[in-house]
């Protein structure tokens, strides 16, 4: 029946800031919500490992087309590194790598002067078990296979590499000293790494025993629900869109022409995306705009459902 689709009831949409507990996979997380939600479209916006806690950002119906635009922002963590002792994974979880040795002798004047050489715009040497894909297979697979596998380096920014405590613990072999430190990055470090870096830089050796990601972009942990505890979590897009892109405030009669793929005149600055809001607080469309006028990437129907929309041709263009 026609327009029986558009009728349909939409489901719930929004992005939902989630504190990950440890233990368990970013895709259990995401089943999890799925349950909640009673709902199968959701999506995550870059995983965390079983062994890391803090901040997952999740999208449900239309919202998942706003995922994309979180990859690419820059994170922030918490982290604690444990010096004297390298691991086949970089963590806690891998095999010791050689014997362990004594940091107790490294000061903390030598741990900054490493910090700092391991700060600004850096080439970095992906952990062997992280999800990059070799040949179609992802980089963890293949080492669990058996295969020996080094991964290329590339080229990450850390705007913090920073030192908050250093203790002895009391949980580990004789010598070992625990760093808590701070990271801020951009998308596609790996802190493992920094952590392997960190205490190879010193002759000690060195691998994470606790990751926690504390921010992506704008939005902090401070503001995530626990996965038992996700009533009222779910934030609207518009807000969301909002605290990412330039703003479009649209009339009424502008939130319909757009809703139907059509172009605005608009005196904004080039720049792609804008959120174009109604005035009712809607997300109408993520729209380009270029040379004064207002292009459909992504609209937003008030019934949830996110569709590409093929914008109307130009006048006089035959």
């Amino acid at each position: 029946m026609p327009g029986a689709k558009d009728s349909a009831p939409a489901g719930p949409t929004g992005i939902l800031l989630v504190d990950k507990p440890e233990g368990i996979t970013s895709h259990g997380a995401v089943a999890r919500v799925r349950r909640a939600y009673g709902t199968r479209k959701v999506g995550h916006a870059g995983t965390l490992d079983p062994m890391a806690t803090g901040l997952l950002v999740l999208g449900l119906g239309a919202s998942t087309r706003l995922l994309t635009y979180f990859v690419g922002l820059g994170k922030t963590y918490t982290a604690t590194i444990r010096l004297g002792q390298a691991t086949s994974t970089d963590d806690r979880e891998g095999e010791p790598l050689g014997e362990p040795v004594s940091a107790l002798h490294v000061s903390d004047a030598d741990i900054a002067a490493a910090m700092a050489t391991l700060t600004g715009a850096i080439e970095q040497v992906p952990s062997s078990v992280s999800a990059i894909k070799v040949d179609g297979k992802r980089s963890y697979a293949r080492v669990r296979a058996g295969e020996d596998v080094v991964l290329p380096a590339r080229p990450v920014t850390v705007s913090e590499f920073a030192l908050l405590t250093r203790t002895e613990p009391a949980d580990a072999t004789a010598g070992a000293v625990d760093l808590e430190v701070r990271v801020a990055c951009s998308s596609g470090t790996y802190v493992r790494a920094l952590g392997r870096d960190l205490g190879a830089r010193l002759g000690v050796g060195g691998h994470l025993t606790a990751l926690r990601r504390t921010a992506v972009g704008p939005f902090s942990v401070a503001d995530a629900a626990e996965l038992d505890a996700l009533d009222g979590a779910l934030l609207p897009p518009a807000p969301v869109a909002e605290a990412l892109f330039p703003v479009l405030r649209l009339d009424e009669r502008a939130s319909v022409d757009l809703g139907h793929g059509k172009r605005l005149a608009v005196e904004l600055p080039d720049a792609a995306p804008v959120a174009a809001v109604s005035a009712s607080g809607e997300l109408v469309a993520l729209v380009e705009v270029r040379g004064g006028v207002a292009r459909v990437l992504t609209a937003f129907p008030p019934s949830g459902g996110a569709r590409d929309v093929q914008a109307a041709p130009e006048e006089g263009t035959g």
